[in-house]
């Protein structure tokens, strides 16, 4: 038995047996990693509290034959709660979760871009810094992009055309031009295609200023774009909050 120590966000836990749990972490060394996690639904454990989704964690680890097993958890931030506690944040928390496990398929394959995107967001939800809607969105845009699917808000996503552009064409990857363009793509207003990039660049000044009738049309076509390119439906998505 081998032991390795490893930074993680918990992204979802399921029960084993009477005590025990299942725990799915995305890890900064060592990528996707399931891992069982003993004891910790028992009234006297002293780490299932940090082994729940948004805790951002310290961990040690033994190598299992199928599963590796938890052996100690240091908490990093406590992002559990804060998010857990208001149905907006969490929402949105549950979707950057699903999404990151769906991105990140193999296990113990390293993908520290995701990992530290992740951990960025979810802080930035618990802090409560921006609306809880615009980190969603930026935060999908860039994990796309770090997946190989990044959007062009500017350029013709087909031709290359120089921008801006007036339509937005899901399947062909951002805004096109109007030789490009398929029949009954959206013709989304300037200032949205300005907030969707600058929440692919984290200009969160221009994001934050953003209008609300802004914010409403880019989620729509964020989600509309992460969801072609998942491939399938992100069940969480349709419970979160647009307010």
């Amino acid at each position: 038995m081998s032991l390795y120590r490893d930074e993680a966000i918990v992204l979802r836990t399921h029960k084993l047996g009477e005590a025990d749990r299942i725990v799915t972490l995305l890890t900064r060394g060592n990528g996707k990693v399931r891992a069982v996690a003993k004891g910790v639904r028992r009234t006297t454990s002293r780490i299932g509290s940090r082994l729940e989704p948004f805790m951002h964690v310290d961990l040690q680890l033994s190598t299992g034959r199928n599963l590796d097993v938890v052996t100690q958890v240091e908490t990093l931030g406590p992002y559990g709660r804060p998010v857990s506690e208001d149905y907006a944040l969490y929402t949105v928390g549950t979707v950057m979760l699903e999404t990151a496990e769906r991105l990140v398929e193999a296990e113990h394959e390293p993908s520290l871009q995701q990992y530290w995107l992740l951990v960025g967001a979810v802080r930035s939800l618990a802090t409560r810094e921006h609306a809880p809607g615009l980190v969603l969105d930026s935060y999908l845009l860039r994990a796309l992009a770090i997946a190989g699917w990044a959007p062009s808000f500017t350029d013709c996503a087909r031709c290359g055309r120089p921008g801006p552009h007036h339509a937005f064409a899901v399947a062909v990857g951002g805004a096109v031009c109007t030789t490009c363009r398929p029949p009954g793509s959206p013709a989304p207003a300037p200032e949205t295609f300005a907030l969707l990039a600058a929440l692919m660049t984290g200009d969160w000044s221009v994001a934050d200023a953003s209008a609300e009738r802004h914010r409403r049309e880019g989620n729509g076509l964020v989600a509309a774009y992460s969801q072609f390119h998942l491939e399938r439906q992100l069940r969480s998505l349709p419970l979160v909050e647009r307010i």
